[in-house]
């Protein structure tokens, strides 16, 4: 009986560590929140956004984009006006997300006569980490900052819950045969 319940342990951990294991061979949706943190102009305060893609088109090699037609979506909340991936001005082209080595460098958005979110605006081809208003159409101010934050996968999550969960679990038993 005891081989029994150690091999359904032992059976219940595999599973539990397999379910948290990095499986990069899989592509999955990556999804990721940031927040815009606007300090001066005339709209200081905090903005919040996510966007998500598909990781099956990276290699974590070099610089890479990945855009709409990888299956880029964006949702962004600006001054109470939601913004979509649609509202990029070249839409055929941008939005888009860059990578060097495989580490995300940033988005790259630019909404007309609202945003522009990236690195600078003279280099649209390179995501980042800087907010620009645009006012008269032309005039760029750049007023801020991007943070993003990946989003744990679900599973992940979970998986990490059962396999501390079991730990705990084997511990208290452990005191308790001890104490016995």
């Amino acid at each position: 009986m005891k081989l029994a319940k150690s091999l359904g342990i032992a059976t219940f951990a595999a599973i539990s560590v397999a379910a948290i294991a990095p499986r990069a061979a899989q592509a999955a949706i990556v999804n990721y929140n940031f927040t815009v943190n606007a300090t001066s102009g005339d709209d200081p305060g905090q903005y919040f956004g996510s966007f998500k893609y598909d990781d099956s088109f990276l290699t974590g090699l070099g610089s890479e984009i990945l855009g709409v037609e990888n299956g880029l979506k964006v949702a962004f909340n600006y001054l109470g006006n939601n913004y979509t991936e649609a509202d990029d001005l070249d839409f055929d082209l941008y939005p888009i997300v860059t990578f060097n080595n495989g580490s995300l460098q940033g988005l790259s958005y630019f909404v007309a006569d609202q945003f522009i979110i990236g690195s600078d605006v003279n280099t649209p081809e390179v995501g980042g980490n800087i907010f620009y208003t645009i006012s008269g159409s032309v005039n760029t101010t750049q007023v801020g900052t991007v943070s993003y934050a990946k989003v744990p996968e679900p599973f992940a999550v979970g998986g990490t819950a059962i396999a501390a969960t079991l730990g705990l679990w084997i511990n208290r038993k452990k005191k308790a045969a001890v104490v016995g």
